[in-house]
């Protein structure tokens, strides 16, 4: 089946008898659409319609099959490599599965990354996290590289105060740029400590969205121009809403 899927990029990135579009095509034009096609796999996950994940897994696998086919047209790798390379680094990765060793787990995994990250040129405790991430999932990764390395707050009361600290520090900033720099230091910090009460920051804050939107379209519902209520009026419909959702 992945043949045919190999066979129809194949003809699609044909210069002579493709498609213009995907023809014209870079590794870069593509992987704004890579990513996209990722949160749309997460998103059929999150509504658990396992009819829309097939789709969009498949959507998916045509990103990985297009930079594949792009890749081999520069003589770089093909599909096969890709496939070869990651059977092989999951089987290194799992040496308890499929190797001698005795124990697995989490602990031995992050072990084996963390040679394979030194015996790279960047064998920074923080090297290797993608810049293509989302920012606060980078943040979450970052500092969980550093605190296998031990530079972490003992507990979520360090990380919480560091909220405070940071406020303060965006009510003192004296210029725009000032200001940039430290609310993007204040949303480093609450990732921080959602790290360290255990909550996925990138999942709640997906969570949230849904939620405000899901009230406003409730708001939008109850009144005819949601735009032409004054702020109090607002606020009366947004709390009917919550009081409607929780009844």
């Amino acid at each position: 089946m992945i043949e045919q899927l190999v066979s129809i990029m194949a003809r699609l990135r044909d210069p002579e008898r493709g498609c213009e579009w995907d023809v014209a095509q870079t590794f870069a034009t593509i992987a704004p659409y890579t990513i996209e096609e990722a949160y749309e796999v997460a998103d059929a996950i999150a509504r658990d319609d396992v009819a829309d994940l097939k789709d969009e897994l498949g959507d998916l696998l045509l990103q990985v099959v297009f930079h594949s086919r792009i890749a081999e047209e520069a003589g770089a790798f093909t599909l096969a490599d890709v496939i070869a390379a990651i059977s092989d680094k999951m089987e290194r990765r799992h040496p308890h599965i499929f190797g001698d060793a005795a124990v697995g787990g989490h602990h031995l995994w992050e072990q084996i990354k963390a040679e394979e990250r030194a015996a790279k040129a960047d064998a920074s405790a923080v090297g290797g996290v993608a810049l293509g991430l989302p920012a606060l999932l980078r943040a979450e990764k970052l500092q969980k590289r550093a605190a296998r390395a031990g530079f972490d707050w003992p507990d979520a009361s360090g990380a919480r105060a560091k909220i405070d600290e940071e406020l303060a520090e965006v009510a003192a900033a004296g210029s725009d740029a000032e200001r940039d720099d430290e609310v993007g230091d204040l949303l480093f910090a609450v990732v921080n400590w959602a790290r360290k009460l255990g909550v996925d920051p990138e999942a709640a804050l997906r969570g949230a969205n849904a939620k405000f939107e899901r009230r406003f379209r409730g708001m939008e519902a109850l009144a005819d121009n949601v735009a032409a209520l004054t702020l109090d009026e607002q606020e009366a419909l947004w709390q009917q809403v919550k009081r409607d959702e929780r009844a």
